[in-house]
């Protein structure tokens, strides 16, 4: 599904998805959505895969408006302790504790770094060799999007390994893992490496696209320059053994995605 429009923006304040204002579309969730989306659910987790169109976080236009609010809604549960986010535009596997107890524990075994993240993307060029970046990110002071990181020697510690698993038409489709949980960390180390992720709309190919998404919302204009109505990028597994959970969750590479791959000739292997 192709991301709503959204308002017009100052473009000095153009911000992702700025709360302060309210949206022309709201996407909301129905229960027969949430529970199609469930990956497992027992008495600890709920462990979801989110599309690439749904925000994660609460927001002002109601419950079931967000991810968090549907598990709130399906669950029945005072509260939905997210433990895993992930970017509006990113699908995957998302974490959610049921209990304020389990969500302290599992958030605590995330900041030791005792849960780890796997992510598949399409990246633009081609190339067959991995590659680490190991570059701190810090604000982009120069850019005209709020919320915009660089690689920047001031910056925090971030670490991405990027695997290629095959390529063809002029894009990769990679293997991504994290060792940090910078805030658009593989968005922007991609860029750091002269790629981007297809259909980034900030860190692509002009940062201009996601301003004028902000202003006149999906455009044929757009699909000819970004070819995705949202950024590439799936988060296709999470390991949760050394945070206490006796298994690792697992998403299917999403149908938009795959349909993109086909289109170019990308190989994508089994069981993805």
């Amino acid at each position: 599904m192709a991301d709503p429009p959204a308002p017009g923006l100052n473009p000095r304040l153009a911000s992702p998805w700025p709360r302060r204002l309210k949206p022309l579309y709201v996407r909301l969730i129905s229960p027969e959505e949430i529970k199609s989306w469930i990956l497992h659910e027992d008495g600890e987790v709920l462990v979801i895969n989110k599309p690439g169109d749904v925000v994660c976080h609460p927001s002002k236009a109601g419950p079931w408006s967000s991810l968090a609010g549907a598990v709130r809604g399906y669950t029945g549960l005072p509260a939905s302790h997210l433990v895993f986010r992930l970017d509006r535009e990113t699908s995957g596997v998302v974490v959610f504790a049921k209990t304020s107890a389990v969500a302290a524990r599992l958030q605590e075994a995330v900041s030791l770094h005792k849960a780890g993240k796997t992510y598949l993307a399409v990246m633009t060029g081609e190339f067959s060799e991995p590659v680490t970046v190991d570059q701190p990110l810090g604000d982009d002071v120069n850019s005209r999007v709020l919320a915009k990181f660089t690689v920047r020697p001031d910056g925090k510690p971030a670490i991405t390994h990027f695997t290629p698993l095959s390529h063809g038409g002029g894009f990769t489709l990679v293997r991504v893992v994290t060792e940090t949980g910078r805030k658009h960390q593989i968005r922007a180390h991609a860029r750091w490496l002269g790629k981007s992720l297809v259909g980034d709309k900030i860190y692509g190919p002009d940062e201009r696209h996601f301003l004028d998404f902000i202003d006149k919302g999906w455009t044929p204009v757009l699909a000819e320059k970004l070819l995705l109505p949202r950024q590439a990028l799936h988060c296709s597994a999470i390991d949760m053994r050394s945070a206490g959970v006796a298994r690792v969750f697992t998403a299917p590479f999403p149908p938009d995605l795959l349909a993109f791959c086909e289109t170019r000739g990308i190989a994508v292997p089994p069981g993805m």
